[in-house]
């Protein structure tokens, strides 16, 4: 077992950093954005595992922190998903939009027991749903209101032809708020031919066979697709009514 784990050492403090400056200077010379947001997101990442690491046998000792512990992740999700959008405005409705997703999936796999209400299940299944509602919240938003600016005249057409203001922003930008479930769609069509996921190789290594690792994994990615379809759908209707937007 311990073969197949990432030998730690000085070597792989060295690649860390190589591939962290690698992406630095690309997104920097590239022109596609700030190399500096590379170096922060890796920084944050290695700090915030690491406090992870010293909390999570705490955690996982007591249903009511592991309750706490998914509440904290669903905070912050949100909160990363509204300043994504652009306004601290917005907190409220991603939260409603991720909530939307997430609860219903949860609530399922918890009440069919396919997931045993165990801490140790419950926390990285959570924080995988919680994740991937993040993400299609905060890329439809994005996509819904860049398509809305863009369009404008066409949405002004619409209003003009009699139709209110929300189906009128509907009909602009809901196909395009749809593409942010093209990774995910992606990600289950290809499984096990292009990657195998965190979930599989995490539940080998953990001791288990590859039969219940591939149904895991299975259950984790149509898990992920019906909770970030929901998102998505609620996440377009908040941006027709206007209640998700930019500032300004």
């Amino acid at each position: 077992m311990h073969d197949a784990a990432i030998t730690f050492g000085p070597a792989l403090v060295a690649v860390l950093v190589l591939f962290t400056a690698a992406g630095a200077v690309v997104v920097r010379w590239g022109g596609l954005g700030q190399g500096r947001a590379v170096l922060v997101a890796a920084v944050r990442a290695v700090a915030q595992l690491a406090v992870v690491s010293l909390v999570i046998t705490a955690v996982l000792r007591s249903a009511a922190l592991t309750g706490l512990f998914v509440l904290l992740m669903f905070t912050i999700a949100a909160v990363t998903s509204a300043r994504r959008v652009g306004t601290w405005a917005n907190l409220p409705w991603t939260a409603l939009a991720i909530a939307a997703g997430v609860a219903p999936v949860l609530a399922v796999v918890l009440a069919a027991g396919v997931v045993p209400p165990k801490p140790i299940a419950v926390v990285p299944i959570a924080g995988i749903v919680i994740g991937g509602a993040m993400t299609a919240t905060s890329q439809s938003s994005r996509r819904a209101l860049d398509e809305l600016k863009s369009r404008h005249g066409e949405y002004e057409a619409a209003l003009a032809l009699g139709f209110l203001p929300r189906p009128a922003a509907l009909e602009i930008c809901r196909p395009s708020a749809g593409h942010a479930l093209i990774p995910a769609l992606d990600q289950t069509r290809t499984v096990g031919l292009v990657t195998l996921p965190g979930a599989y190789v995490g539940v080998l290594l953990g001791g288990a066979g590859p039969i219940e690792a591939g149904l895991t994994q299975v259950l984790v990615l149509i898990g992920l697709l019906a909770a970030e379809a929901v998102s998505i759908l609620v996440t377009v209707q908040f941006v027709a009514a206007g209640k998700l937007s930019r500032a300004g």
